[in-house]
């Protein structure tokens, strides 16, 4: 079960299935191979054979498992000259991950926003509330935009 040309770490390779099978939802052969993935530091990518032999799971599994987290784009193939798929995780998942972060940040300050509109004025109390925490929404998304622009050089 260990022909893989990289290590792995067992307590993180199992404590990253548990967080992202939780945090994507992900059925447990995907998070596990997305997590198994991540252990790729060099990027060289696992063939689907590679993987059916190493889970011991049935092509059909796998199969389904590699479709799923290529349409949530954790992963991605990788060209390679030979007629094997290989899979790599996707480089640009922070992108993608903070990018939908960004547009739901936004959608809720402006749905925010317009429901203090239509609610006029308040008291002190409520008042001050929604100004900390649409304070905390903006610098939140200023925060992941400009990590994002250091990150990709923008």
């Amino acid at each position: 079960m260990n022909n893989l040309t990289f290590s792995v770490e067992p307590s993180i390779y199992q404590d990253l299935v548990s967080f992202y099978g939780e945090v994507f939802h992900l059925p447990p052969l995907a998070a596990k191979i997305n997590s198994l993935l991540i252990f790729d530091f060099e990027r060289k990518g696992i063939s689907f054979e590679e993987l059916v032999d190493y889970y011991k799971a049935s092509k059909s599994s796998v199969s389904t498992s590699l479709q799923l987290l290529l349409e949530h784009r954790l992963i991605a193939e990788k060209d390679s000259a030979s007629r094997k798929r290989y899979f790599v995780t996707n480089d640009r998942f922070i992108r993608i991950r903070f990018e939908e972060i960004v547009r739901r940040l936004q959608i809720e300050l402006t749905l925010i926003d317009r429901l203090s509109d239509f609610r006029g004025e308040q008291d002190g109390a409520s008042q001050q509330k929604f100004l900390i925490y649409r304070e905390l929404l903006t610098n939140n998304l200023n925060n992941i935009e400009n990590s994002l622009r250091q990150l990709y050089d923008e």
